[in-house]
């Protein structure tokens, strides 16, 4: 089936099998191996994207059903050469250790931001990442990278509004 999409602001047209899940094109047909498979069931969030600014765990979406909307990886979470402020609090406060979780921690960090705000709890955050599994730390720091990042989005978003442009918060 011919699928046209927007993979991190680039227009995408491929052919493929009415069967095949959007890890599978993102990873196998786009090289964008940041989206991780890790438990092929659903539980992980390995392989969480963005679609339409909203988390969705890509190991459970046909390519074919997201045809005609954007997709946001991790590739394509900064959008220029410096960090998303997510990103950068994952680094400054060690929410990482392999690293083989945190694509999706990210993704699910910027879901979780989305719902709730910049103010999030930590309480919100550590209810909110069910579903997303670590099997290296337990949790702390990446829920400390998460409400760094959501307050560094605040800011972000402040700087924003300062210059006059449109900000989503």
């Amino acid at each position: 089936m011919h699928t046209r999409l927007t993979i991190n602001g680039a227009p995408v047209a491929r052919e493929v099998a009415p069967a095949t899940l959007l890890v599978e094109l993102l990873r196998d047909d786009l090289g964008l191996t940041g989206t991780h498979i890790g438990c092929d069931t659903s539980q992980c969030g390995a392989c969480n994207v963005l679609v339409d600014g909203v988390a969705m765990k890509s190991c459970t979406l046909l390519a074919v059903q997201v045809a005609g909307r954007t997709i946001t990886t991790i590739e394509g979470v900064a959008g220029s050469d410096e960090l998303h402020p997510m990103q950068a609090a994952f680094r400054e406060h060690h929410g990482l250790q392999c690293g083989f979780c945190t694509p999706g921690m990210v993704i699910a960090g910027l879901e979780i931001v989305r719902r709730h705000g910049t103010q999030v709890s930590r309480e919100t955050i550590a209810h909110e990442l069910e579903g997303n599994l670590c099997r290296c730390t337990g949790y702390i720091n990446i829920i400390k990278a998460i409400e760094a990042g959501a307050r560094a989005m605040a800011g972000t978003a402040a700087v924003f509004e300062a210059e006059g442009e449109a900000v989503d918060a």
